[in-house]
Parts: C-alpha cells; sequence; structure tokens
C-alpha cells in the first residue's frame, strides 16, 4: 500500500469511517491472524488475540503519529498481545465442538506424505523457540518482513535484529535436528 493511500486510510479512520476500519481490517487480517497463529501459545485463542489487536489498533489509530509503517506499529500491537496472553489462563474447549481442524485424509502420494510431515516437524519445532525467536522466524522468513522494519516495531537495533534471527535460524535447526 502507497504512503499516501496509508494516510488517508488512517485519516478516515480517525474521522470515525466504519467503512475505512473495515477496509483496514481486511488488509491486514492475514499479517495479524499469521502472526498470531505462530506465536500464541494456545491455537484455540487466535481469533480472540485477533480482536484484542484490532481493538488495540481501532483505539490507537488517534495516537499513531505516522513515524512507523501501520504494519510496523500493528506487529508491534501482535507482540504485544501476545506476551500478554501467555499469562493469561488457557480458556478450556467443550469436546461437543469437535476439533479446530478437520482430520486430514492419509496422502496417497508419498511425496504429499513427506511434505506433510517435514511442515509438521517444522511447525513444532518453531513452537518449541523462545517467543522472541518465533516473533522473528515469523515475521521475517514467513511473512517476509525486512530486518528494518522489525528493528523499528521491536525498538531494538537493526544489528540485534540480525543477531536474534541467526541465533534463531541455529537454534531452529537444532530442534529439527533433534526430532
Amino acid at each position: 500500500m502507497a504512503d499516501s493511500d496509508e494516510q488517508t486510510l488512517i485519516e478516515r479512520c480517525r474521522q470515525g469511517d466504519d467503512t475505512a476500519f473495515t477496509e483496514l481490517i481486511d488488509r491486514y487480517k492475514d499479517l495479524v491472524y499469521g502472526m498470531i497463529w505462530r506465536l500464541a501459545p494456545d491455537r484455540t485463542q487466535v481469533d480472540d488475540l485477533a480482536q484484542d489487536v484490532f481493538l488495540k489498533v481501532h483505539r490507537g489509530l488517534p495516537y499513531f503519529r505516522g513515524e512507523a509503517r501501520l504494519s510496523t506499529w500493528i506487529y508491534r500491537i501482535v507482540a504485544n498481545v501476545c506476551a500478554q496472553a501467555r499469562g493469561r489462563p488457557v480458556r478450556e474447549v467443550p469436546l461437543e465442538r469437535g476439533p479446530e481442524k478437520p482430520p486430514i485424509d492419509p496422502p496417497s502420494i508419498d511425496g504429499s506424505f513427506a511434505a506433510i510431515e517435514l511442515r509438521d516437524r517444522l511447525e513444532k519445532a518453531i513452537a518449541r523457540l523462545p517467543e522472541q525467536y518465533r516473533f522473528l522466524i515469523a515475521a521475517h522468513h514467513l511473512r517476509g518482513v525486512q530486518y528494518e522494519a522489525l528493528a523499528e516495531a521491536l525498538d531494538v537495533p537493526l544489528g540485534t535484529v540480525k543477531t536474534h534471527l541467526h541465533r534463531a535460524k541455529r537454534r531452529l535447526r537444532e530442534l529439527l535436528s533433534e526430532t
């Protein structure tokens, strides 16, 4: 999104335009859900945490100074909401609801099974990383967020982001070699 389009959208939201806020949610929901999915301590909380994020975005827009891109500001909110969620009790899911995901039929092609198995191993290894590393891996490698935007969102030097990403990748390799 061009900076002028982003600024126009922000101004429309600040003026109380509900359509503009719906547009903002549509533009950033994949980013928010993707990051929360990787960072949430409990996958059943993803919808609740996303709602918290967008509520904080809505409440915070009047105070958004525009010194950073809107997506960078939203990354920071996601990181904070997920960090706060780590201290919350886990919500119990009633047995009547059934599984969150439909069961996967056994694949007929060995290659597709190997890909599913690899993705599962990767997701489990990422889940075992410390929260800060999970955030960096999810943002940079899975979402394509640049180092500079991460440094700005986390309010740390660029070198720190690069160092932590290097350590996160090294730890992820270790975890994958264990399984």
